[in-house]
């Protein structure tokens, strides 16, 4: 049995017994609910045959994945999620807390500036190694969870450090180049920072902020969706969940219109149920879409990429006409602003050619990468809908 508490006070149960999993609530107070989608009731929650979608949230996949697969099975002789999440959960530092028959560790922290400076694959070896523990957290690409800290401060913070591998080429540049364009027309993103061989991205865990864990869920979790059903969906869908769960519903849905037209701009063809996710305050007075995460030109490297979910009922790269229409009929927007906030897009995707073209002059070995952006960009700058980048482009790519 896995217990779950809320500031020390144990509230809920996770257990598993076989091929099913069972979430029981200890007393009835709806304050004290592990997350938006499992208020505190006087039921239970079952599952049968699949592991709870709030719970998997915090499961690794790809890479981690692979990591503990290797450690586990040699160790036990098998694995399961359930046995990942009780090996992860004692120390997963958020909203909710959790015990499992595993004892919590004491982690040791590190410079910041330490990390940045030496951003190297036997770095990344020694942050897995010692940080193991604590990768509670999805997405297929290399990454792990550190505790670092300035030298100025005596406090530390929680950071994603994420690298790459030879078929995804620079990507650390890659997404922050298109996280500073998100924050060009104002959507708020993780602070981020790229190391000095521009090999790791930095990212500061948003849910700690000032002295407040917030709570964070996924989308895909609040559409009761596992992570096999993370391409199963529309963007028309994730605006109904918002509107749904939101406190400042207009204020989320502009901030998320935004996300989804400079996700088209950028060509992200991997915007997913799993990359859009709402924080709440402790007791859910608040709750607002997150800041905008794992946004990165996947045509780059997938030439024919499309959109991971449909938008009126396609998976293609949809115009100016489309986009706005669906700001209008689907995030409280009028006609004016969408036009407004689809020109400060496009006037945000214009500066980041041009920082994109003057960082490729100091940084030579992202040529490649950087230019097939800045084409990609620009065809999306030509306001017309395509189903996939044009033939005799990604043939000079190749």
């Amino acid at each position: 049995m896995i217990k779950l508490f809320i500031k020390e006070k144990y509230i809920a149960s996770f257990i598993q017994d076989k091929n099913s999993y069972l979430i029981d609530y200890k007393d009835f107070d709806i304050k004290n609910s592990i997350t938006l989608s499992l208020p505190n009731t006087k039921r239970f929650y079952t599952y049968e045959h699949r592991f709870p979608p709030y719970f998997e949230t915090f499961l690794p996949e790809g890479y981690l994945y692979e990591v503990f697969k290797n450690l586990l099975t040699k160790e036990y002789g098998y694995i399961d999620d359930y046995l990942i999440f009780s090996k992860l959960a004692p120390n997963i530092d958020a909203r909710v807390s959790f015990e499992s028959d595993y004892t919590r560790l004491d982690f040791s922290f590190l410079d910041i500036d330490t990390v940045l400076e030496n951003d190297s694959s036997d770095t990344f070896s020694k942050l897995l190694e010692i940080f193991l523990n604590k990768n509670a957290i999805s997405g297929v690409q290399p990454k792990t969870v550190a505790l670092l800290k300035n030298k100025e401060t005596v406090h530390f913070k929680e950071y994603i450090i994420k690298t790459w591998g030879d078929e995804f080429p620079n990507l650390a540049e890659n997404e922050y180049f298109c996280l500073q364009a998100c924050k060009k027309v104002g959507i708020q993103i993780p602070n981020i920072q790229l190391s000095k061989n521009k090999k790791f991205l930095v990212v500061e865990n948003f849910i700690f902020q000032e002295d407040e864990i917030f709570g964070f869920e996924e989308i895909l979790s609040l559409m009761d969706k596992n992570k096999t059903q993370k391409y199963s969906g529309s963007y028309e869908q994730v605006a109904k969940i918002i509107y749904q769960f939101t406190t400042n519903k207009q204020e989320s849905l502009r901030e998320y219109f935004k996300i989804v037209v400079m996700n088209y701009l950028l060509k992200n063809g991997d915007a997913h149920l799993k990359n859009f996710g709402l924080l709440f305050s402790d007791d859910f007075s608040m709750i607002r879409l997150s800041p905008a995460y794992d946004i990165v030109n996947t045509t780059a490297y997938i030439f024919k990429d499309k959109p991971a979910l449909t938008l009126g009922g396609k998976k293609i790269w949809w115009s100016k006409e489309n986009l706005v229409d669906f700001g209008v009929k689907n995030c409280l927007l009028t006609k004016k602003e969408a036009l407004e906030i689809y020109k400060m897009c496009c006037s945000a995707i214009e500066e980041t050619i041009t920082d994109i073209t003057h960082y490729i002059k100091e940084n030579p070995e992202f040529k490649m990468i950087g230019k097939r952006m800045c084409e990609s960009f620009k065809i999306s700058m030509q306001d017309k809908t395509i189903k996939e980048l044009p033939l005799e482009l990604t043939r000079t790519w190749k």
